[in-house]
């Protein structure tokens, strides 16, 4: 992903969860990036596809993360 792509998702991000600790980092596959909370991983967002500048965020809630 390119430099302005990830500060548009970060940016993005941000408001949408309302929190600032929000970070879009790259990776080595160029088509993604990371996104982290606090310095911490929380999911991956990929380029689309089927839509030119659109990006889809993949997040996985681990049943050990959850409360009971």
């Amino acid at each position: 992903m390119k430099e302005s792509d990830l500060k548009r998702v970060e940016t993005h991000l941000k408001r949408t969860f309302n929190h600032g600790g929000v970070k879009v980092k790259a990776r080595k596959v160029a088509d993604s990036a990371e996104v982290c909370v606090d310095d911490e991983f929380i999911g991956v967002v990929f380029e689309d596809e089927d839509e030119a500048g659109s990006f889809m965020f993949e997040m996985a809630i681990l049943a050990e993360d959850l409360p009971e």
